[in-house]
């Protein structure tokens, strides 16, 4: 396969999931937003949400006020925020469009149908609550078209494995960047840990990566912090944890190793990062400080991005 083919393919996954992600973390904000304020505090949600966007300065450059109309402006639709959605879907198809051939027609269908509704149908924002969720719903609903069209009906060769490659490292990105902005910005100092704000916090997290209900399923009581990070960092089970994330790009670049008869330095930094998941315990990582563990993981993941990027994609 070409280099350019991968990296398209490669980046096409991104940014739906990307896209996806950002919709779950405005429809999460919009629920703790609707609680009464006895509930919520003084909290700035929407400052958060630009946090584990990971878009704040961008957001900055441009905007004074972290208000609601402001960020679900700059995250939904600004053309001056290249991880925008519309950006997102707009590059998705732009990047599909270069690997057509390379693509089934489910999944060429998906793409192309969510960018014209985007230009016909959204072209102008959203212009009320109703259509924000409606719209939100919009782009969930085409990344699980497209992923589920992917794992349907694609053959698995090269271009599945560089797809999954990027779809399982955008996620553990988001999953990381979610969870240390929780425990270090969102709660204010003077709030009871445990207390409704943090209730209400933790639930929005849990419904922004779909891990809600799996938390009940899984653990049996009420939410409480260690176990979300435990869920959402060590359990293989929840497709967004990280060390499901890592399992998956371990397997994909083993598969991709094999398909070309040669193993590298992605799979071997993949490996060491899936290892340290595996003989990490919450007492240890909470006794290390759970803000330095998943920073660390950030600054690795990004490092496999840029050795995937080398490796593969130049």
């Amino acid at each position: 396969m070409l280099s350019r083919t991968a990296e398209n393919l490669y980046w096409l996954a991104r940014y739906v999931e990307r896209a996806e992600y950002l919709a779950r973390t405005m429809e999460a904000t919009l629920r703790v937003t609707a609680l009464p304020n006895t509930y919520i505090g003084q909290t700035n949600e929407w400052d958060s949400a630009l946090l584990t966007a990971g878009v704040e300065d961008g957001f900055y450059d441009t905007y004074d006020d972290a208000n609601e109309r402001n960020v679900v402006e700059f995250l939904s639709f600004s053309p001056a925020n290249p991880s925008s959605i519309r950006n997102c879907i707009e590059n998705a198809r732009l990047n599909s469009r270069s690997v057509r051939t390379a693509l089934t027609s489910e999944m060429w269908d998906t793409i192309n149908s969510a960018w014209i509704e985007l230009q016909e149908v959204w072209g102008k924002g959203a212009t009320s609550r109703e259509e924000l969720n409606r719209f939100l719903r919009f782009v969930q609903e085409i990344s699980l078209r497209f992923d589920g069209s992917a794992y349907r009906t694609m053959l698995r060769n090269d271009a599945y494995w560089f797809s999954r490659l990027g779809l399982h490292l955008e996620r553990a990105d988001n999953t990381a960047r979610i969870l240390d902005v929780k425990y270090h910005m969102l709660l204010p100092e003077k709030e009871h840990v445990g207390g409704p704000l943090d209730y209400y916090q933790w639930t929005s997290i849990l419904r922004s990566v779909s891990a809600l209900t799996a938390y009940h399923w899984v653990y049996r009581q009420t939410l409480k912090p260690w176990l979300i990070a435990d869920l959402l960092i060590l359990n293989e089970t929840l497709p967004r944890s990280l060390a499901s994330c890592y399992s998956n790009l371990v397997r994909n670049l083993d598969q991709i190793g094999v398909a070309y008869g040669r193993q590298g330095a992605a799979q071997r930094h993949a490996r060491g990062v899936r290892n340290r998941l595996e003989h990490s315990n919450m007492n240890d990582i909470f006794q290390r400080g759970l803000h330095e563990f998943i920073q660390e993981f950030i600054v690795d993941n990004g490092r496999l991005g840029d050795i995937i990027a080398k490796q593969y994609l130049i």
